[in-house]
């Protein structure tokens, strides 16, 4: 059989998730055909000729399916053969680059986000920050006339904005950014602003300049002195407003665990999860957060940096059309 037939062994949240995540991509390559419950009785006298009858060539097994004496022997029993085997996790990471905070608890963070490995890294990251933040914020300079002359004949306000951020370790700072809102918007974004909302697509309050600001990234270059003051990084998770952050982290398991990195001017989530406007939103950047945080190294920082240039460069281009 040429598909990769794929079956998960274990019914949860979690498993029916990644069914619906494979269904949807069939470009991936695996061939979802569905999910065993092993709590029924039926389904656990029929697993092993099932996983024949079907030619199934990936089996994604949950920790639960793991612990299960009678479910492990069939596994076990299935080595000789040419069948992939994967933990729901491994296998949820490998082919949606995110992590699954519904299947992962303390333990997953001590096993997985430990800094003592990646010291070189994170001092050599710094050095690259520095030197790349002096460069580019030099550079930028060029911009901030013609960006200060569009938000003063576009709008009324000031050209600039500085919002209390939340970065590594909890430990606040001032983030600074170009005005893309009208003034006093209620976003907690200029003086006499009513308090943070959630930012929606096609937002009123953006001004026709900020759009084209927000969209090209470029109301985000006041951020390269974030960067020199060691407040932020290139690439991180995005730094989240208190207010906002308080909500989420009620509601959202291990949301704090994003912070134990600096924030970023970019980041995983910001390409692989661009628009975010509600909780869920928020979760599923989670998501990618810890997937960076786990995996970062200077290849995957240099892949997000392109690929951030390259988003900044197209929607450039679409307006200057």
């Amino acid at each position: 059989d040429p598909d990769n037939n794929t079956l998960i062994i274990g019914a949860t949240p979690q498993s029916s998730e990644l069914y619906d995540y494979l269904l949807a991509n069939p470009q991936l390559g695996y061939k979802a055909i569905g999910i065993i419950d092993i709590d029924q009785e039926s389904a656990r006298a029929i697993l092993r000729e099932l996983i024949a009858k079907k030619h199934v060539t990936t089996l994604v097994i949950t920790a639960t399916a793991y612990k299960d004496p009678f479910v492990l022997d069939i596994i076990y029993g299935l080595l000789p053969y040419n069948i992939d085997f994967y933990s729901l996790n491994d296998f949820y990471e490998l082919v949606t680059q995110r992590v699954s905070v519904g299947s992962i608890d303390q333990a997953w963070f001590l096993s997985n986000l430990s800094t003592s490995t990646r010291r070189r890294y994170i001092l050599s990251r710094r050095l690259f920050d520095l030197a790349t933040a002096l460069t580019f914020g030099i550079i930028s300079l060029i911009f901030y006339p013609f960006i200060i002359v569009g938000t003063k004949l576009t709008s009324v306000g000031p050209v600039f904005i500085k919002q209390k951020r939340i970065g590594r370790a909890g430990k606040l700072f001032t983030l600074i950014k170009f005005r893309t809102m009208i003034a006093n918007a209620p976003d907690g974004s200029a003086e006499g602003a009513t308090g943070a909302v959630w930012a929606q697509k096609d937002d009123p309050r953006i001004t026709k300049f900020g759009k084209f600001l927000r969209k090209s990234r470029l109301d985000e270059l006041p951020q390269l002195w974030n960067i020199l003051r060691g407040e932020m990084s290139f690439v991180g998770p995005r730094a989240e407003r208190p207010e906002f952050h308080e909500q989420l982290k009620a509601q959202i398991p291990f949301y704090d665990e994003r912070y134990l990195v600096k924030p970023g001017l970019t980041g995983w989530a910001q390409i692989k999860y661009p628009y975010g406007s509600n909780v869920e939103d928020a979760r599923n950047k989670l998501q990618y957060d810890l997937y960076y945080i786990k995996n970062r190294t200077f290849l995957m920082d240099a892949g997000i940096i392109l690929k951030t240039a390259n988003i900044m460069l197209r929607k450039a281009g679409k307006y200057a059309r």
